[in-house]
């Protein structure tokens, strides 16, 4: 009866009169929320390009005070020479810093990559601790991680005049080693992107693209499917410089969820013949061409070294997919997206992610693996490309639903005989993801070497 009461006051004037008023209240906070996000784009532009252009004074002013500076030779420095030098007086951290700060703002305007200039770089220089792993060198952070006194946005106007109150864990240890950050760099929105794409863009600061074109979900709390941060270097020495720089007491403290184990030299350089087990295809994604080639050249290669190459296949990759992955990476329960995970659910979803990682560590075991080797999309795509091509992120994201450490190295580069057999390319459903990524080729194909939790060293 109430329901009638209420339909019938809606159907006379007066409820026309409030219908009228609630549309136009809709209409008006719809307005409202864009216009706000226009302003925080407006404004994070503006930061950019003036960050952009004391970057530029800064390095400009370097040159003309060291105009025998070879900064060519000094960026071609793989970084354990680059750290060696610095160490020993050779270069100093001001050549280093300003050297690269000068690259990345060249860099920058053919990618739209860099967001901010993080300029207290310019006044660590004096505090670097020399006993650093990292002396002296400059690095460049995603916009994901917090640094005192920035913004770190995730492309989210809500994030934008929010700076952070203090440095992230990973800030903190890279500057006790030495390091110097001095950029940010451009991240998808919310950095949901990285899960289901590998794009790189935002309202914010726009989009960034692959120098070679020309052209956390991220749900807060989230420990369903995990998703893991890690550095990108030239070559693997790098990295592992990396590592041993970041697995150290002061990260072990800073976070006491990290498990206190150091980088250990003995398993990176032993030269112990690995069982490798690999995979052609996840019966998924059909693999292009060049990403084919790419696995059975490099399975070659390791044979030829007396590494064992094991035929290997994660058991039911589109139930982890489908279902492990998507469903972990909505759940957040609806706040972010659609309600549809109550929290009974979500332990449910969370059991089963944990049977199917013990299900893949048993198939794992029972042939005695070492690492994993699997075929990879990209690393570079076309401009959009990414977007067309989501689902081949199952070559990537089922790593973040086992919780695997995984990599990515590029191995080769596309021949005019991979893109002539694109041609025949038809996938295996014939659906929407089929269809176009038979027009986004990669440009250099690369491998994916994944070995279990906490033995990247393997790799």
């Amino acid at each position: 009866m109430v329901l009638d009461e209420l339909w019938a006051a809606l159907c006379g004037p007066s409820g026309a009169t409030l219908a009228c008023f609630l549309v136009a209240a809709a209409l008006a906070l719809h307005w409202s929320s864009h216009r706000t996000a226009r302003g925080a784009a407006a404004r994070a532009r503006q930061r950019q390009q003036a960050a952009l252009e004391t970057m530029d004074k800064a390095a400009q002013r370097f040159r003309l005070q060291n105009p025998d500076l070879d900064s060519e030779a000094l960026l071609a420095l793989p970084l354990p020479q680059l750290v060696q030098k610095l160490h020993g007086g050779e270069l100093s951290p001001e050549a280093s810093l300003f050297t690269y700060l000068g690259k990345a703002w060249e860099v920058n305007k053919g990618t739209n990559c860099v967001t901010t200039y993080l300029a207290d770089c310019e006044t660590q220089l004096c505090q670097v601790p020399r006993q650093g792993l990292l002396y002296g060198i400059p690095v460049s952070l995603k916009e994901c991680f917090s640094y005192k006194g920035q913004d770190s946005t995730l492309g989210l106007s809500l994030n934008e005049g929010v700076p952070a109150e203090c440095d992230s864990v990973v800030v903190q240890v890279l500057k006790r080693q030495g390091a110097l950050p001095f950029v940010y760099t451009n991240v998808p929105q919310s950095m949901f992107r990285l899960c289901l794409g590998y794009d790189c863009g935002n309202p914010l600061f726009g989009q960034t693209v692959n120098p070679k074109s020309g052209l956390k979900g991220c749900v807060y709390g989230q420990v369903a499917v995990q998703l893991s941060v890690g550095p990108m270097a030239r070559d693997v020495e790098s990295l592992a410089l990396c590592l041993r720089a970041l697995l150290c007491e002061d990260m072990f403290h800073l976070d006491p969820t990290v498990p206190p184990l150091p980088f250990r030299e003995e398993v990176y350089t032993s030269s112990q013949p690995l069982r490798v087990g690999y995979y052609e295809t996840d019966n998924y994604t059909m693999p292009t061409p060049a990403m084919t080639r790419a696995l059975l050249e490099t399975k070659k290669r390791l044979e030829a070294a007396g590494h064992t190459l094991v035929p290997f296949l994660p058991s039911n990759i589109p139930h982890a997919l489908e279902t492990l992955s998507t469903g972990g990476l909505f759940s957040d329960g609806g706040k972010s997206f659609l309600q549809n995970l109550s929290a009974g659910k979500l332990w449910e979803l969370h059991h089963e992610i944990e049977v199917y990682r013990h299900s893949v560590i048993a198939q794992w075991r029972a042939v005695e693996l070492d690492v994993l080797l699997t075929p990879m999309l990209g690393p570079a795509l076309d401009l959009n490309g990414p977007g067309k091509a989501t689902g081949a992120v199952s070559y990537t994201l089922l790593y973040n639903c086992l919780d695997f450490p995984a990599g990515v190295v590029p191995v080769t580069t596309v021949t005019a005989e991979d893109e002539a057999q694109m041609e025949h390319y038809k996938g295996y459903f014939g659906d929407i993801w089929d269809k176009t990524l038979q027009k986004v080729s990669p440009f250099s194909p690369g491998l994916t070497p994944a070995p279990l939790p906490l033995v990247e060293e393997t790799v």
